[in-house]
């Protein structure tokens, strides 16, 4: 029997409630830790203002590349499953959170609609995003254009690092 092939994935994580460090770790190990998922870079850690919805605590953000051997809806579900575990409550668009996981990309996926849009809609957008998204894949084609691209137009004031390197999430 053929083995699984394992396909790439980038996923966003961020968090403003609680320890959203400690949640992003944790669920990045809880990713790392199943047979159809690992780990395969992390970038820095980045304290980022608030988006959208302003009047609240500053967020952690991060970006991760997964390898996966799930299909793009079953990686989402498994991403909801881990912010269920940690208590993620979804009270207001863009509100406070413990934990958000969005699966940004997916390789050799391109799609619009449905529960999951690939890739994610409003990321060439979003300097929260695309900062930790081109630590680890600036030349990412996303849209028609490669991460490090998209992140010179990308508004990324008041966003600063909040780690020294990718191990952050190993060793909190």
């Amino acid at each position: 029997m053929p083995s699984e092939v394992f396909r790439r994935a980038a996923l966003g994580l961020g968090g403003n409630i609680g320890d959203p460090v400690r949640a992003m770790a944790d669920a990045l190990q809880a990713l790392d830790g199943r047979a159809d998922c690992r780990i395969a870079a992390v970038s820095r850690l980045y304290r980022t203002p608030p988006w959208g919805k302003t009047d609240q605590d500053w967020f952690f953000n991060a970006c991760a590349l997964v390898e996966t051997t799930l299909s793009p809806e079953a990686l989402l579900d498994t991403c909801l499953g881990i912010e269920r575990d940690m208590k993620r409550e979804r009270k207001e668009r863009w509100g406070p959170r413990t934990i958000d996981i969005d699966v940004l990309t997916y390789e050799g996926v391109a799609q619009a609609g449905g529960r999951l849009e690939l890739p994610h809609p409003r990321m060439t957008g979003r300097g929260f995003v695309l900062m930790p998204l081109a630590d680890i894949a600036p030349a990412m084609e996303v849209e028609g254009g490669a991460v490090a691209d998209w992140l010179k137009e990308a508004d990324v004031a008041g966003i600063e690092p909040a780690s020294a390197g990718p191990e952050w999430w190993r060793v909190t």
